[in-house]
Formats: structure tokens, C-alpha cells, sequence
């Protein structure tokens, strides 16, 4: 039997995870996707469950804090979400939305994490890496290569004034899609599997200024590559070309992967600073997309640490060994733990670049590798992928019984899970400082210090 619809007014009151207004309909509680709080919306509610969800058909009331968006192609490229508010109300969303996860998940912490938030350093043109995807606009319509359109699988939003990348990132693009325009190069359809143009990934060192282009086709590609690299050469950006490459990619799912790489230009890599130390990073390397927000997450990192001097630190899901470098340089030990053997590669790598022998990097996954280390760690640096820490693993985790723990998280609830798990095994929750490394997105950093020998919490 259809579930019925019902067309209806609502005042959204509150902003939950991730991106969710909530309003109200016969007494419950209504969730709606791109709303704000202060906005009323006309909106489709269907009843699931114990609760109704609905979808916003138009806005009849706008939230008093709410500004003229800051990019032409807002609620259409499905990048950014935060475009129509001030940057300060952007803030305090995402405070009180960590609180409101903590709180719900029955922390009953007693304070107020609102001055807990460290804004970015930069709001506009902080990404240092965008994978844009081809696509169209619609059946019929010309190539287009940006973010996916929100709401849409397939479609494909061309942002020629996006204001979370810098100039050269636009050049770039608008550049490649002139060219594939011109050569009739067609992109790969995700249904029919035809056509060849995936992804184009591009990456900047916000502080080395040098970029690196990859190019992401199926193997039917059929353009004249030489050209292409020719074209991207000559364009007129502020940064350093140092690299350019072609990645075969026939997998079915639409993610960024190698079946095969051909570097044709420059070199494999580029180099970005963080904290006075020099990172060589690959095409496919995990690296925090925000360079300038990174430097301040870091310093909280060390800060929370307290003095690290003569201690064993453990940097689990270490990466490319990033905050194992930093923290390394006051540390009597680091050992970073991280799957993806490539990255350990760098880590390992970037550590001789940076004269520290004091680093050493495992290649596995955490909850394999946890269980061979007989070393007692001091302090354990967590900064897991957005799902969180696996169960098993925490265990073992705790079980070394440091007496410091440091988990970074790009994900609340994941993070409001683990600290159950961790607050529930002895550890007290003494800090809690929230980053915002993705300016204009829901999305929001936040690290936290949990220690085995003190009581009480402090922000």
C-alpha cells in the first residue's frame, strides 16, 4: 500500500546531522534535508515510522540570519550546503550540533561546548584537492564537468565560480572542459557503462603553490592525450605545474582508482608545508583538504598532548604520517599504524625528508597490527575514518592502557559512539575543541582528550 503524502507548512526549530532541518507536524517531529532553523518551508511529509520525513517544495519564510548565497550555483551544485548563511551562524550550527550528538548519546557532560569551535583560517579558496566528475546536464545537453547536481545520481553541475577552490583550480577545469568539448570525448556513463571521461583530480600545496593534474578515464579514452597536456601547460595559473597524469579507471563504481597509471608530465607528486614540515604527497594520497585549517588542528593535536617529551606515542590511522611527524619532533618515539601501503611508503619517506629517525610505520589495518605491538604507548593519537574506530579494535586500544588518548574525528556520531566505549572503559573526557576544516559544508573536525588519571572536564 503507497504511503500518503501530505502537503504542509512547518517552522524548522533545530539542525541536526547532517544537514537536516527539523520542524513539526501533528505534534511530531518532522526531518527535512537543506533546511535551516528560523526558515518555514512547504514541504511533501511521509510518515516513517515513529516520525515523518519530508522533502522542502518551497520556502515561505526565511531565517533571519540568512544572507544572499555566495555562489551563483548553490542548492544546484551539490557541494556546498552552508552558502546562504553568515560564516558566524555557520559556526554556531556546527558547535551546537556536536553538542546536541554528545548530549544525545547520553554524555550529560554538563557544558557548554559552544566556545569550543576554532573557525578556519581561511573560508574561501581553502581546498588544496577536487575531484570533479563528467557528466551532463540532462539528456541531450552538453558536457559538463564540476560536482554531481544535488538530488541527482548522474547530472552534472559545470561551478565556473565556485568560491571553496582558487582560481587556478577554475582554470584548470574550465579548460579541460573546453578541450573534451571541442574533441567530442565522451564521459562514462554510470548506467550504460559507455563513454570514457570519469574524473579529473586536481591537487595544490596551499603553501608550495605547486599542482598536480590527474586525469581519470576508461580505457576507451580516445583523445589526443599529447594535446590535452599541452593545453593544461598553457594555461595561465598563478601555481607551478609540476605534474600531470592519466589514470585508466574500468571499474564500475564511480569512485577514483588506478587499473593503470601514465605520468606524462613532470613528476608523480607534489610537495605541501605543514608546520615548518615538508610532505611529498602522491596522486592518490589521503591528505587533509584544508592546508591552512590542518596547521591549527595539528597545533591542537600537540597542545592537548601536553608535555610529550620522552614519551611513546601511538599515531593509529596515521595516513601519511602527518601528525606522527609532528608530534615526533617531541616525542621520544611514534609509531604510526595505517592500511594503505602506499601511504606508508610516504610516511616513511616524508620522514627521512624531515630528518626524524625517530618515526617508525606499520603497514595494516589497526585491528590486526594492535595486536602484535608489545610496546605500552603513552599517549594513542585516534584519527580514524568517518566511521569510527572498529569495536574489536577499541578494545584492544584500551586495553594498552595509555594514559592519554587523542581522537580526532571528521564524523560526530561515529566519534559520540567510540567515546561511549572509551568513557565507559575508565577514561574521562577532559577537552573537547571542534575545527571547522570544510567552510560552507556541514561537515566539521572535532578533537577530544580523554585521560585515565583525571577526573573532571575542562573546555
Amino acid at each position: 500500500m503507497a504511503r500518503k503524502i501530505i502537503e504542509a507548512e512547518t517552522e524548522i526549530t533545530k539542525f541536526k546531522f547532517p544537514n537536516i532541518g527539523v520542524g513539526e507536524y501533528g505534534g511530531i517531529a518532522v526531518n527535512i534535508k537543506n533546511t535551516l532553523p528560523g526558515q518555514k518551508v512547504k514541504a511533501r511529509i511521509v510518515k516513517k515510522r515513529r516520525s515523518y520525513i519530508g522533502q522542502a517544495i518551497e520556502k515561505t519564510q526565511a531565517a533571519d540570519y540568512e544572507i544572499e548565497p555566495l555562489c551563483p550555483d548553490f542548492l544546484n551544485c551539490g557541494s556546498c550546503t552552508f552558502q546562504n548563511r553568515s560564516y558566524d551562524k555557520e559556526l554556531d550550527i556546527k558547535k551546537n550540533m556536536v553538542s546536541d550528538i554528545l548530549n544525545g548519546a547520553g554524555f550529560n557532560l554538563g557544558f557548554d561546548i559552544a566556545p569550543s569551535i576554532v573557525p578556519s583560517p581561511k573560508i574561501s579558496g581553502y581546498r588544496n584537492k577536487m575531484e570533479f566528475s563528467f557528466g551532463d546536464n540532462g539528456i541531450g545537453s552538453d558536457l559538463e564537468l564540476g560536482m554531481r547536481k544535488m538530488g541527482s545520481f548522474y547530472e552534472v553541475v559545470t561551478s565556473r565560480h565556485c568560491n571553496i577552490i582558487d582560481k587556478d583550480f577554475r582554470e584548470i577545469l574550465l579548460g579541460t572542459l573546453n578541450f573534451f568539448r571541442a574533441n567530442n570525448e565522451p564521459f562514462y556513463h554510470k548506467k550504460l557503462h559507455t563513454g570514457s571521461l570519469r574524473h579529473l583530480v586536481i591537487r595544490k600545496g596551499s603553501f608550495t603553490n605547486e599542482i598536480f593534474v590527474n586525469l581519470v578515464t576508461a580505457s576507451g579514452f580516445g583523445a589526443d592525450i599529447g594535446a590535452y597536456v599541452n593545453l593544461i601547460k598553457s594555461l595561465n595559473i598563478e601555481g607551478e605545474m609540476v605534474g600531470i597524469s592519466h589514470t585508466i579507471n574500468n571499474s564500475l563504481s564511480d569512485v577514483v582508482k588506478a587499473d593503470g597509471f601514465n605520468l606524462l608530465y613532470g613528476r608523480s607528486y607534489f610537495y605541501e608545508r605543514i608546520n615548518n614540515l615538508i610532505f611529498k604527497i602522491s596522486p592518490f594520497s589521503f591528505f587533509q583538504t584544508n592546508s591552512a585549517g590542518a596547521e591549527v588542528l595539528y597545533n591542537t593535536v600537540v597542545e592537548f598532548a601536553g608535555g610529550i617529551s620522552g614519551k611513546v606515542v601511538f599515531d593509529l590511522y596515521c595516513g601519511t604520517g602527518v601528525i606522527a611527524q609532528i608530534v615526533a619532533r617531541h616525542a621520544k618515539k611514534v609509531y604510526g599504524v595505517e592500511i594503505i601501503e602506499e601511504a606508508v611508503d610516504a610516511a616513511i619517506e616524508n620522514a627521512s625528508l624531515n630528518n626524524l629517525n625517530n618515526c617508525e610505520f606499520i603497514t595494516g589495518d589497526v585491528l590486526r597490527v594492535v595486536d602484535g605491538l608489545n610496546i605500552k604507548p603513552d599517549i594513542i593519537v585516534l584519527d580514524p575514518p568517518r566511521d569510527g574506530v572498529h569495536p574489536k579494535a577499541l578494545e584492544k586500544i584500551i586495553s594498552f592502557g595509555a594514559e592519554t588518548i587523542i581522537y580526532v574525528s571528521c564524523k560526530p556520531t561515529s566519534l559520540a559512539r567510540d567515546l561511549q566505549i572509551l568513557i565507559g572503559s575508565g577514561y574521562n573526557l577532559q577537552k573537547i575543541k571542534c575545527h571547522d576544516m570544510f567552510p560552507r559544508t556541514y561537515h566539521v573536525e572535532t578533537v577530544c582528550l580523554l585521560s585515565a588519571a583525571r577526573d573532571g572536564c575542562e573546555i
